[in-house]
């Protein structure tokens, strides 16, 4: 009886142990395939991104509810990240985790983190040019391509310390999403485990690095008035944010609770 109604979940220790040899694994694929995987996540999360504009458009929802439901579908770009399969920069920030245990090299962490994010702006970018062309920014009286402008434009605004912040906020919510997907052992456990931390980091309002590497290319192209240097601000500021909330508030911090004392004990 027990079995039928407990947990099948992978424990918390068991959690560590799974992101430590997956991270090991992300840190050594092969150039091309870590670079195709990683131009399949910019895309990915930018369909959740262009999901997301989408339900932003409709003026007749209320603050709440449309960031709410904003946030629920923006998670289909980390549901197909995980389920699907690709490298996305700020989960692969968990790396942090192997290369304190000794597993990976410096080196290794950071060709990962350079190939992939530029990987996913690549992705991001071809996916905003193809949504340009397809018109879809058209819809809903032009209401799309509005938003998608005004959301662009709302980030540029940012000064760096609000990015920065928010884009710590942002990525420790997607790597808790991230590594409860690793406790789950079905499709349908990683996709509850993600949904809310994604869903609740897009209706606050933090920063995605990834997300933002659609938003503002598609928002160019749509003719919004933006500066270079304002774009270039944010870039720098949520990924230094994503990094400091993936690496050192989750991966360093779970390491330190599960990984580091397995090595006092041995």
């Amino acid at each position: 009886m027990s079995e039928i109604f407990g947990s099948d979940a992978y424990a918390p220790r068991q959690i560590a142990e799974r992101v430590n040899e997956v991270c090991v694994i992300k840190a050594h694929l092969p150039l091309l395939t870590m670079w195709m995987l990683a131009m399949l996540a910019g895309a990915f999360i930018g369909l959740g991104a262009m999901y997301y504009t989408l339900v932003a458009s409709d003026a007749s929802l209320g603050f709440a509810i449309s960031r709410v439901l904003g946030g629920l579908v923006f998670s289909l770009g980390l549901l197909l990240v995980v389920v699907a399969g690709a490298e996305l920069f700020t989960g692969n920030n968990l790396l942090a985790m192997a290369w304190a245990d000794g597993c990976l090299t410096t080196r290794a962490m950071l060709r990962n983190w350079l190939v992939v994010s530029v990987g996913n702006l690549v992705g991001a970018l071809g996916l905003a040019v193809l949504v340009y062309l397809s018109g879809h920014p058209a819809m809903n009286g032009g209401a799309i391509a509005e938003t998608a402008i005004r959301i662009a434009q709302a980030k540029a605004e940012l000064s760096f310390t609000e990015a920065f912040f928010r884009g710590v906020l942002c990525n420790v919510l997607v790597c808790m999403a991230v590594w409860m997907a690793m406790a789950g052992r079905s499709v349908v456990d990683k996709a509850v485990a993600i949904v809310f931390p994604i869903s609740a980091f897009v209706a606050a309002g933090f920063e995605h690095s990834v997300a933002n590497m659609y938003f503002f290319p598609l928002a160019l192209l749509l003719g919004a008035p933006l500066e270079w240097a304002d774009i270039a601000r944010n870039f720098i500021a949520v990924i230094l944010g994503n990094l400091a909330g993936g690496s050192v508030l989750v991966a360093l911090v779970y390491y330190v609770i599960y990984i580091r004392p397995a090595h006092k004990q041995s």
